[in-house]
């Protein structure tokens, strides 16, 4: 079965259909300098718009990588703080566009 939303895959193998902030904290935090550098988060289909990578530094903290074509965004970010990175993280993409999800509507109608 395929994720609804999206997808997160960890270096070691870990993977996580529609990941929750905690979910996301979890993998995250289990992030290392030698064998599970880094954890990818994108929709679950073929060339998604949108992903996001978290990885971590040789020297401590953690570098986030957000993108997505559809907003023209690319930002890198480093952080400290896994329970900031996550919660950002989970904000950030309850934003993003889904396949088969209504568009969003701003302002009034």
């Amino acid at each position: 079965m395929r994720a609804v939303h999206y997808r997160a895959d960890s270096e070691n193998g870990d993977h996580i259909d529609d990941p929750s902030e905690d979910a996301l904290f979890m993998l995250i935090d289990d992030l290392d300098v030698s064998d599970n550098t880094f954890v990818v988060i994108r929709p679950d289909g073929d060339d998604p718009a949108w992903s996001v990578s978290v990885a971590v530094l040789d020297r401590g903290g953690y570098e986030v990588v957000r993108r997505d074509t559809t907003h023209h965004e690319h930002d890198v970010v480093t952080g400290t703080c896994v329970d900031r990175i996550a919660r950002d993280l989970t904000i950030w993409m309850a934003a993003r566009d889904f396949p088969g999800r209504p568009a969003r509507h701003t302002g009034d109608v």
